[in-house]
């Protein structure tokens, strides 16, 4: 990532809508909304829902998934969106020509629906400091979702509808766990960059260098540390994986170049590797063996996850990457670049990418698999997502288009879900959507 000066950083974004054209006063929210559980009645729902968010059957019914109300502005969402697509000014580190690119992006059929809106809320709201990280939203169940708002991290339950604070790192963070040889010691204020949250593991990095670790089911944080204090220390991007013995591990990237090792059980420190540029995403492989590395360069390094050792570089993208994905069964790597395209690569032949695939807009900020590998999530920066049917071999695509910088895109694990996290001053929320089935059994009923 670049350099830049981290001090007094503030929670803002760019209001795409800008000139404050939707601004509207929101309505109170509904304590009582508490107490609510999922009925299956759908009008008692709609009786007890917040008037800022939209529920399944407003959106059928006409409403804007996202509550703008259009029939009141001078203009129509399609001429907004024409606007927008011609506006937006995607941030480059590298001015390589990209004449060819297009040439290179698979055809893709849009239009298809792999998931269904379900709910908009805006009782939580998705927020991001710096425009290149995105990994602020995790769900651990299709009724599980962790994200982060301002200085908080929250939990929300889409059974009960409601938004619950897990952890605030605005007041100063004591670690619970005080071991011998434990480099754990307390923080101040911290500006959450990036997390992750798997097995009840919370994960969080900070803009200088923070690492606070938390389990979902005891109180306070159980360690936190200060891991580097270069001037450029933010945490780019933190993960939680097993490795090729079956241990959980937590593996940190860093602006530092570095990318460090703690034991997920102890906290302990294992091992630093070093790179040549700072590092702003890694994966780990599913079977723990190898490493996924990408950042200030336009090539991604795949290197051995136990020792460091880079034994493959990956070239094809023109600019920096800051996403990356692997597909469950361990043979295909997903990365994101500020090139507008995720390249995807066969492991067993990695002299050039399987695929390529293209944004409409901007750099690719976010890449997930659904668990079985049926579907592959593309985030941009802004207003688009593309889920991918990787059994057509991502030929077919779903484009869901919405206003707003993505904070981050979760599917549950369960593949039922999927969560949308959009920052913005006016709309920011979080959007679910559920996996449409067909039940071609019931045809015979009649």
């Amino acid at each position: 990532m670049d350099h830049f000066h981290n001090n007094d950083l503030e929670y803002v974004v760019d209001d795409p809508f800008g000139d404050d054209l939707f601004r509207e006063d929101e309505p109170q929210r509904n304590d009582d909304l508490d107490d609510v559980v999922d009925s299956e009645f759908e009008d008692d729902f709609e009786s007890s829902k917040p008037q800022t968010d939209t529920s399944a059957v407003e959106a059928r019914n006409g409403k804007d998934i996202q509550g703008i109300p259009w029939e009141r502005l001078n203009f129509t969402r399609d001429k907004y969106r024409e606007t927008r697509l011609k506006q937006y000014k995607n941030y480059e580190n590298l001015s390589l020509p990209r004449f060819e690119l297009d040439k290179e992006c698979l055809e893709v059929e849009k239009g298809q629906t792999f998931y269904d809106f379900q709910y908009n809320t805006r009782l939580v709201k998705s927020t991001i400091v710096h425009f290149q990280l995105r990994n602020l939203l995790w769900a651990t169940s299709k009724h599980d979702v962790y994200l982060m708002q301002n200085y908080s991290v929250m939990h929300w339950s889409s059974l009960l509808r409601h938004g619950k604070e897990v952890l605030n790192v605005a007041k100063p963070i004591a670690p619970t766990w005080q071991r011998p040889g434990l480099l754990s010691k307390s923080l101040s204020r911290v500006q959450i960059s990036t997390m992750a949250v798997k097995e009840n593991l919370m994960v969080a990095g900070g803009f200088q260098g923070e690492l606070i670790c938390m389990y979902l089911n005891q109180p306070g944080v159980a360690f936190c540390t200060k891991i580097t204090t270069g001037e450029n220390a933010i945490t780019n991007a933190v993960d939680v994986y097993h490795n090729h013995n079956g241990a959980m591990r937590i593996m940190v990237a860093n602006n530092d170049a570095q990318v460090r090792v703690f034991d997920a059980e102890t906290f302990a420190s294992l091992n630093t590797f070093s790179f040549n540029w700072s590092v702003n995403n890694t994966s780990v492989s599913p079977d723990g063996k190898l490493l996924a590395v990408l950042g200030d360069s336009a090539e991604c390094l795949i290197a051995d996850a136990n020792s460091g050792k880079v034994t493959s570089s990956l070239k094809g993208h023109l600019d920096y990457s800051f996403a990356s994905a692997w597909h469950p069964n361990g043979q295909v790597l997903a990365t994101g670049n500020q090139d507008t395209t995720c390249r995807l690569w066969d492991i067993r032949n990695l002299t050039q990418s399987l695929a390529v695939l293209k944004g409409n807009m901007g750099a690719i900020r976010g890449l997930k698999f659904t668990s079985g590998g049926r579907f592959l999530a593309m985030a941009e920066p802004a207003d688009f997502v593309h889920v991918f049917d990787t059994q057509s071999d991502y030929v077919k695509c779903q484009e869901i288009d919405i206003f707003g910088e993505i904070a981050g895109i979760s599917f549950s694990p369960d593949t039922e879900a999927l969560f949308v996290g959009i920052a913005d001053r006016t709309y920011g929320s979080m959007i679910e959507f559920n996996r449409r089935h067909c039940n071609f059994y019931l045809d015979s009923i009649f």
